[in-house]
């Protein structure tokens, strides 16, 4: 009886390992394209991201009620954007899940961000790359191509993700 115990723990153990590293969250991986999208790049301005082809592209999904986001957003604008915004191969985008201009922009101001924040209502963008969790980061290299991506904040990923930027820029 102990031996029929141990192989059904055993077997629950390997079953929820397995399951906890599924995730199930995302709905585009690391070596795929981009999804096609448009957006407002300012109010009444809308763009294509294929507008952005031959750029290294960084997109971050987030919201401004998000504890782990207004953890990363300081650093993305210390770590990444105060030291590319002037170069002609990137661009960074930041989206906000289910919020409008009216949400966006104030969040911005507010926090003194001089990077680019915008709506992503009704969750369009976001419904292309998961299903839950924020904040996210996608790298997009000049073919469109995902090349980084990362989901929640920890210092660490945030560290690589700095650094593949900046080996990535410095070698183009």
């Amino acid at each position: 009886m102990k031996k029929l115990y141990l192989i059904i723990l055993l077997m629950l153990s390997v079953s929820l390992k397995n399951f906890a590293q599924k995730d199930t969250s995302d709905l585009i991986t690391t070596g795929q394209q981009v999804p096609s999208f448009s957006f407002e790049i300012e109010k009444g301005k809308t763009v294509s991201i294929n507008d952005y082809k031959g750029k290294l592209v960084l997109i971050n999904l987030f919201a401004t009620w998000c504890p782990p986001c207004n953890e990363e957003l300081p650093l993305a604008q210390k770590d990444i954007w105060d030291k590319h915004k002037d170069n002609p191969h990137f661009a960074f985008f930041v989206f906000g899940r289910e919020q409008d201009w009216a949400k966006v922009l104030p969040f911005k101001e507010k926090k003194g961000f001089t990077f680019p924040i915008l709506p992503d209502e009704g969750r369009k963008i976001y419904s292309l790359f998961a299903k839950s969790f924020i904040p996210r980061n996608y790298l997009v290299d000049e073919n469109g191509k995902i090349i980084y991506q990362s989901m929640g904040f920890s210092t660490n990923e945030f560290q690589k993700l700095v650094q593949i930027i900046d080996q990535h820029l410095k070698n183009n």
